[in-house]
């Protein structure tokens, strides 16, 4: 077979055989992943990406003769390891995925791996629990344990057993509950009831929440809430949701992704039957149902109507400034503002949406804008958890110093955990940011909205 040095054609996904039980051989899977180290360690573009390829690179450089084949395949658990499912390796950098003959998918094979490793109990009860977001989200909302909570989790004592017990860093940045829930605070539809559509955006609009929402930071949710209500699009809350299933997937934790499938597709596909948009405020939480859940159930309809409803915030009021539906009322100055483009969101192969509403803004009133696109460094668990939280730092050094270029008056990103890693970070160099505040927040506030 002929091959050829990289793509010309836009790289393709193929469906992740997950239920194949060769899919869970861990012989079949070194094999594959010699195959694909031995590729990855002659061409090595990826390696200012993460901590995995410079990890698989530093033990093939310790080998006698330098070559993959050399390499302990039980030491091929350290690539696993670093590996945060980003996916940049794949969308931006990689020249052998399909359709190249040689069909590198590395994320997949690092996930195949991963599920690998969870199906033989070798992640433990303490990963599992930072995973089940929706399960130490349930104490937001409860008056009084809330505030205990919160004020335990900033004790050194607090922090020391998080440290032993769950592998939680205790310098890593880590959420609060919120003392409302987004799903109980907000109106569950607004005020408008004429749908206008677009030939790019429905008219209407079902809110899924997300965990981080719903249970941290339901202000983002709110603020949301108010850009659709100013723009006089209906919307409604989903009626019910559990999460996306990232975290899960993160682990290698299938068999759970899927129960979060079932449980979310079925209203969702509803909303998307209807004539709805639905928007996620978490590119994580979006990208889920845009990408990995299609690739993992390629043969539920369902589940492909959802992923052609799916839309990210400002994906979604782009779409429908283009409609010319989209108000341009704003007022506010935002000064300068450094905006982090996050991993999933890029991934999501939408352009810079959210630039391009800060654009859209600043031909009304004044905004300077510094766009950074690279990776933070957080990646859910991986930022916080103790083993990874100092690389997690050490990955994002070059955006904590982009964002800081010029004194920015905000900083902002699409994922606001992402967000509160890049404070930590530019805190941390002596750089601290004035405020930090999610696009969405800005985009209300530049309309003069409270």
């Amino acid at each position: 077979m002929s091959t050829r040095e990289g793509n010309l054609e836009a790289p393709t996904r193929h469906a992740l055989d997950w239920k194949n039980p060769l899919f869970y051989d861990q012989d079949a899977c070194f094999t594959e992943m010699e195959r694909v180290f031995d590729v990855c360690h002659g061409c090595r573009r990826c390696v200012s990406l993460c901590q995995a390829f410079p990890t698989l690179f530093d033990l093939v450089d310790a080998t006698a003769d330098g070559e993959v084949h050399e390499v302990r395949k039980e030491a091929y658990w350290n690539v696993v390891d670093q590996c945060y499912l980003c996916d940049l390796c794949y969308v931006v950098k990689c020249p052998y995925v399909p359709p190249h003959p040689w069909q590198l998918d590395f994320p997949h094979l690092m996930l195949r791996a991963k599920a690998i490793k969870f199906s033989q109990g070798r992640v433990g009860p303490a990963a599992q629990m930072l995973a089940s977001t929706d399960v130490h989200g349930s104490f937001a909302g409860i008056p009084v344990l809330v505030q205990a909570v919160n004020a335990i989790n900033k004790t050194p004592l607090a922090r020391g057993l998080m440290d032993s017990a769950l592998g939680v860093h205790p310098d890593a940045w880590m959420p609060e509950l919120a003392t409302k829930r987004f799903r109980w605070s907000a109106a569950k539809t607004g005020t408008a009831t004429q749908v206008v559509d677009g030939k790019l955006a429905p008219g209407k609009v079902a809110v899924f929440a997300t965990c981080f929402i719903n249970y941290n930071e339901p202000g983002i949710g709110h603020d949301l809430l108010k850009v659709l209500e100013h723009n006089q699009v209906p919307y409604v809350l989903v009626e019910k949701e559990s999460c996306c299933g990232m975290p899960k997937l993160e682990l290698g934790d299938l068999k759970a992704v899927e129960k979060h499938k079932d449980a979310n597709i079925p209203v969702l596909a509803r909303y998307a039957r209807e004539g709805y948009a639905i928007v996620s405020a978490v590119p994580s939480c979006t990208l889920m149902f845009k990408q990995e859940l299609p690739l993992m159930f390629p043969d539920e309809p369902d589940v492909q109507l959802v992923k052609a409803a799916m839309f990210d915030p400002f994906e979604y009021l782009m779409a429908r400034q283009k409609d010319g539906l989209l108000k341009t009322d704003f007022k506010r100055d935002l000064g300068k503002v450094s905006y982090h483009i996050p991993c999933h969101g890029r991934v999501q192969k939408i352009g810079r949406k959210t630039e391009e509403l800060f654009k859209l803004i600043g031909q009304s009133v004044t905004v300077t804008l510094n766009t950074v696109e690279r990776c933070s460094g957080h990646a859910g668990i991986y930022g916080v958890k103790t083993d990874t939280h100092p690389i997690a730092l050490k990955i994002g050094k070059p955006v904590f110093k982009l964002m800081a270029k010029d004194g920015p008056d905000f900083i902002a990103s699409d994922c606001p955990m992402a967000g509160h890693h890049i404070a930590q970070g530019m805190e941390q160099a002596g750089t601290p940011a004035k405020a930090l505040s999610h696009p969405l927040t800005l985009v209300r506030y530049a309309y003069g909205l409270e």
